[in-house]
């Protein structure tokens, strides 16, 4: 496993970390004993393979946020089979707050919320602090400034070390950072973007400046795999069982037609043939290593539901150690996406690789 540094929090983070979205906290079945063994599994090859963070969200398994009572409860056991293993100060926990209820104040950025959504999620998570949370989205209805002193008392009370933000615009971020700075409180430090081969627009141009001083601004990117598109399983198809197949993610079936439509599942194929014959690895290996090559990603949110997923998407790490510059070159060229040269930056492109 390699770290990287998550922003200007000082914390090192796994390069790949574990994600509870659209992973558990459905409906009922979520607290049956079958889930959580599921869970304590796939944990434990993260942990074992050097994984040290843990994603959720208040949203996540909603209603009353079942996946953070999941982990909770996982955690719980996992540190009393292997306390060394599962030591608090080892891992890093995030949470997010902005969708906690259907009330009209229970979602949003306000103080209230904020604070109570944060209070709600350490009981479900059974832990006294979380070590990153986000506001997983700008609200347009609270102030900046009210979000600011609401996260910077959060972090000052000592109920999360550092506070971040979730796809917001850099306007928005550094607006939120120079307003912290200004009247002495705590700044936001990382994003959570979405970001993968096929959505790198913002990520590799808008936010490009973030990532330099005197921001340096921290990543935790979701849907690496285009919620699974990236690896390859829906080329000819959509297969039995898969999430587009499940009550609650139809719209996954609407996006597959767009993607049909404008040509990506040819994009995809493609890419399948060049990861078997240039690296002799899956699809979503090869997506993975992409992202981990963009030293701008501080670490990879991965959402397997069954430990030979996890297996598999660690095994991209020994992929990204064998991609070079001209491997990424080619990628570009079937993608067709890479976005022009970040202006200001002398040419230097939007990518910063780093060799692993």
């Amino acid at each position: 496993m390699y770290y990287r540094m998550m922003g200007n929090t000082g914390l090192q983070v796994s390069v790949l970390s574990y994600g509870f979205w659209a992973t558990y906290g459905v409906k009922d079945s979520l607290l049956q004993e079958k889930g959580i063994k599921m869970a304590k599994k796939c944990m434990t090859i993260a942990r074992d393979a050097g994984v040290n963070c843990f994603d959720h969200a208040e949203a996540y398994g909603n209603p009353n946020g079942e996946a953070e009572r999941l982990f909770g409860i996982a955690l719980s056991e996992l540190k009393e089979e292997d306390p060394e293993k599962w030591r608090r100060s080892e891992l890093i926990i995030t949470t997010k707050i902005f969708w906690g209820g259907n009330g009209v104040n229970e979602s949003g950025l306000s103080r209230k919320h904020i604070l109570e959504g944060l209070d709600a999620s350490l009981e479900r998570l059974q832990l006294d602090y979380v070590d990153m949370v986000f506001c997983h989205r700008p609200d347009p209805l609270t102030p900046t400034s009210t979000v600011v002193r609401a996260m910077n008392d959060a972090v000052r009370n000592g109920w999360a070390t550092s506070w971040g933000t979730s796809e917001w615009s850099a306007a928005q971020i550094m607006e939120a950072i120079w307003f912290a700075k200004s009247e002495g409180l705590e700044p936001p430090m990382f994003e959570q973007p979405q970001y993968n081969m096929l959505h790198r627009q913002r990520f590799e141009q808008e936010y490009f400046p973030l990532f330099k001083e005197p921001y340096n601004y921290g990543t935790t990117i979701w849907s690496p795999l285009r919620s699974g598109f990236l690896t390859g399983k829906y080329n000819d198809g959509i297969p039995e069982g898969s999430r587009p197949t499940q009550e609650g993610y139809e719209w996954l079936i609407e996006d597959l037609e767009n993607r049909k439509r404008e040509g990506q599942i040819e994009i995809v194929k493609k890419l399948s043939e060049y990861a078997e014959d240039k690296f002799g690895c899956s699809t979503a290996q090869l997506a993975l290593a992409w992202c981990l090559k963009n030293s701008n990603v501080s670490t990879i949110l991965l959402g397997a539901t069954k430990p030979e997923q996890m297996e598999e998407n660690l095994g991209c790490i020994a992929v990204a150690k064998r991609m070079n510059d001209n491997h990424l070159a080619e990628i570009d060229l079937i993608l067709g996406n890479k976005p022009e040269d970040w202006i200001g930056y002398g040419g230097s492109g939007a990518r910063d690789i780093r060799t692993m």
